[in-house]
């Protein structure tokens, strides 16, 4: 994600950085080694309180081992509450969790609506406060429902939180209230995957000064960096990945029952701008630049910026049990530096079915999770770069970059100063076999089939010749990416072990030969099997390249898994030494014109294709959820008849292109969707946000750079609505694998940009209109897009497969298009899936 958005505001970055020294990577401990605390006192949660999710409810059990799974997945924060609270400083007041858990009447969100306005899942067994709760230092948070067993994972006495700075301590001498220590599993917040810790920073000092009132409604209070909240939030797995049962949906959305609710479906109505931006002001370019997130998505290098605007997918999490079965047999990765610190089965007890999935000392058979297949290390340590993303050890995570802002060189969190330094990261390790054997378990992660849910026979076709028909289409033009059942493969055109420098060569040969009859006749014939569908992942996981897909390149263009970046430990050198794809065709946010741009080698340039599981129930469609209707997400309900209207238009705008959102601006042209911000729109930074010495001179300054500083603080624009948002965010402020002295000329060609929009911004006056104004970017445009990370704009194009559309490459012409007719009979066999 590119959330350095202007070079002013890694100006300010700057100047915080040197005004402060702080600590030194991989010289830090997290808060229960500086307390004394160890592993063991750190259980895993056994009680099977979440027993009707997951289709508990239908009878589908849950071992002891795969219940410490599911609760780790759900409550587990590893003190993650410490990134969290200090990321509202690092949004400069945007983003506060404290307010989205909270009810208070001026907020835009409350228990009643969350799920209209958020998304979010409001958790069972709580109801709306009323009034602020004075045990709560007069915060409206969701209260327990006193029909409701208590949570058991907030039971201080089992799992004893961590006694740290106030926690323990007498904060109000008057009352003698003292600070609790708590659970370290944290209090429920009444949203699912939200827990509540006590702020270890909340002395006696920030208790006199804590005035709740104030803190929801008075701008000038709310907005300060010194600002010490009494409760810090942290975020399990669960935020994002607990939904709506699409075979079991609740009746009432913002009140469902656990039996509602499933683990692995992911928050398909997730609004990140909402969560991220709590007051949703469009006239601040911060929230302009995460409403490009449609609902269903997230930037998970939002926080670990790669400058790059990503928001991509939150995927299901179907058939782990045959993902990694399917590895073991395409899977194939060398490991190399860090990436050997991984743990693997093998180093635990009781997983000898797995020990295949490793060969010592450098080989793994693994599946690819995230969507361009960089953690590529095995299974156990794709899960556990998931929770170090959310804020494990962010006590080091945090020095090895500017979180969301950048301009500073990025340098791998490495494992090894994780496990020495971190008990909370030792803890993770030790639990997460639990929740990999819980989405190991068949039953847990089997798709959600339509024909198990309510209603379902007035959406499937009954006419088994249209039926049939589709599987054939199915086999000959979506099996060689969406299906692990293949038939066997030439040697030169097999695609295992093809991982590294060659992969190119490899995969040119894997799709020359899947365009021949025989490849088709051989899958035809497995389609056509009544088994196809059982155990089938629907996915091949193969690398495949953007040249081909056509999609856009941003994601593909990721750097956080390349050699040297943030999660170099977590990349397989397989990764690291794929070669580049060619070059890509873009084109001008501007004029519509078409761009070559040459994609670099290194890991960058390829898509893993995700499974088709429950596709009925997974749509809008590509990676960032941009293909299908915006409109039912307006008022969003997870109801059958919901998704099957967004899936029905969904896989009508895949197959008929035509059919999909054209650029407000270039649509004309043929030009498909940019994201361009709704408003004019200012990077506002609150002088509360200031360093002390910047803040300082915020006020003089006003009168003679009224640009740069207004009310007391940094307000950078106007940026004009109608403003392509990425030809901003995607502005590359620190160069991957570069010197100082390419940085420095780096530098150089920012700073001159920005004091040419500055200057053509000012020579317009205060009249100029918004197309006025974008005509200053328009002709800036050659620096804008020499200093992009991605210059690639248009986010809903490709995947043309079935269309006539696909690429020719490597002198492989794309199959021809099919027939409306063989196109409505692929749509009823999909429906199946």
């Amino acid at each position: 994600m590119g959330a350095a958005i202007v070079i002013g505001l890694a100006a300010v970055v700057v100047v915080v950085n040197l005004l402060h020294k702080g600590p030194q990577a991989g010289h830090v401990k997290d808060e229960p080694m500086l307390a004394g605390r160890d592993l063991q006192s750190f259980p895993a949660a056994d009680e099977d309180y979440f027993g009707q999710m997951d289709g508990g409810y239908r009878g589908v059990k849950l071992s002891p081992d795969e219940v410490k799974g599911r609760n780790n997945w759900i409550v587990w924060t590893a003190g993650n509450d410490r990134l969290w609270d200090e990321l509202t400083n690092s949004s400069f007041g945007t983003f506060d969790l404290l307010k989205t858990i909270s009810s208070y009447p001026g907020l835009k969100a409350n228990r009643d609506n969350r799920w209209e306005y958020l998304g979010v899942v409001n958790e069972p067994c709580f109801k709306k406060p009323t009034a602020g709760d004075a045990d709560r230092f007069g915060l409206w948070l969701d209260i327990r429902d006193p029909d409701c067993a208590p949570d058991p994972f907030a039971n201080a006495d089992k799992y004893k939180g961590v006694e740290i700075g106030a926690r323990g301590k007498v904060i109000d001498s008057a009352s003698g209230k003292v600070l609790p220590v708590g659970s370290f599993y944290g209090e429920p917040t009444g949203i699912v995957g939200l827990r509540l810790f006590p702020n270890p920073a909340f002395d006696a000092d920030a208790a006199k000064d804590w005035d709740p009132e104030r803190y929801y409604k008075d701008p000038a209070y709310y907005n300060r960096r010194d600002l010490v909240r009494p409760y810090r939030v942290g975020m399990g797995c669960g935020f994002c990945h607990v939904g709506p049962d699409p075979t079991n949906p609740p009746d009432d959305p913002n009140n469902p029952q656990f039996e509602n609710l499933s683990s692995v479906v992911g928050a398909q109505f997730f609004w990140i701008d909402r969560i991220f931006s709590w007051d949703a002001d469009q006239k601040n370019f911060i929230f302009q630049l995460v409403h490009t997130a449609k609902p269903g998505t997230l930037d998970t290098s939002l926080v670990s910026t790669d400058y790059i605007n990503n928001p991509r997918t939150m995927n299901a999490v179907y058939m782990t049990r045959q993902r990694v079965e399917l590895g073991l047999r395409l899977g194939q990765e060398k490991l190399g530096g860090g990436s050997r610190d991984n743990r693997q089965f093998s180093d635990f007890p009781g997983y000898e079915a797995f020990d295949a999935t490793y060969k010592a000392p450098d080989t793994v058979f693994v599946p690819h999770v995230l969507k361009d297949g960089a953690d590529s290390v095995g299974v156990l340590g794709a899960l556990n770069r998931v929770y170090i993303n959310i804020g494990l050890f962010s006590e080091e995570w945090l020095l090895h970059f500017n979180p969301l802002a950048g301009g500073k060189p990025v340098s791998p969190i490495r494992i090894v100063d994780g496990r020495k330094n971190s008990v909370y990261w030792q803890a993770t390790e030790e639990q997460t076999p639990f929740v990999a054997q819980f989405f190991l378990n068949k039953d847990v992660g089997a798709p959600h089939k339509l024909a198990e849910a309510p209603d379902a026979e007035q959406y499937l076709t009954a006419d088994e010749t249209v039926v049939t028909r589709g599987k054939e289409i199915f086999a000959e033009n979506c099996a060689a990416c969406h299906s692990s059942k293949q038939p066997a493969f030439p040697p030169e055109a097999d695609p295992r072990n093809s991982a590294g420098p060659d992969y190119m060569k490899r995969w040119d040969a894997y799709w020359a030969y899947v365009q021949t009859p025989t490849y088709k006749q051989a899958m035809r014939e497995i389609a056509l099997q009544p088994d196809f569908l059982d155990d089938n992942y629907l996915s091949t996981e193969m690398r495949v390249p953007v040249t081909l897909l056509a999609t856009n390149a941003c994601s593909p263009l990721a750097t956080n898994g390349i050699a040297g970046n943030i999660w170099d430990n977590f990349s397989s050198q397989s990764y690291k030494d794929l070669p580049s794809v060619g070059t890509i065709t873009v084109k001008d946010p501007f004029s519509g014109a078409p761009m070559d741009y040459k994609m670099p080698a290194g890991g960058r340039g390829y898509t893993r294709p995700a499974t088709l599981a429950s596709l009925w129930s997974t749509a809008p469609y590509l990676l960032n959820n941009s293909v299908g209707p915006d409109m039912p997400y307006a008022t969003p309900n997870p109801t059958v008849a919901y998704r099957m209207e967004a899936f029905d238009k969904s896989i009508r705008e895949m197959l008929w292109p035509e059919l999909r959102r054209k650029d407000t601006v270039l649509g004309d042209a043929g030009v498909g969707e940019i994201y361009r911000t709704t408003e004019t729109s200012y990077l506002s930074i609150a002088g509360g946000y200031l360093p002390d010495k910047l803040a300082v001179l915020a006020s003089p300054l006003e009168r003679w750079l009224p640009w740069l500083f207004g009310d007391g603080g940094i307000r950078i624009g106007p940026i004009p609505k109608g403003t392509p948002v990425n030809i901003l965010s995607n502005l590359n402020l620190r160069l991957d694998n570069a010197g100082t002295a390419e940085n420095v000329a780096n530098d150089a060609k920012l700073l001159k940009l920005l004091i040419e929009i500055k200057k053509d911004l000012k020579e317009l006056g205060g009249n100029a209109s918004d197309a006025d104004a974008l005509k200053v970017f328009a002709n800036l445009k050659e620096p804008l897009l020499e200093l992009s990370k991605c210059p690639d704009f248009e986010v809903n194009r490709g995947h043309y497969f079935g269309t006539g559309q696909v690429p020719t490459i490597a002198g492989i012409p794309g199959p021809e298009g099919l027939s409306d007719s063989d196109k409505e009979a692929l749509i009823a066999f999909l429906k199946m899936l």
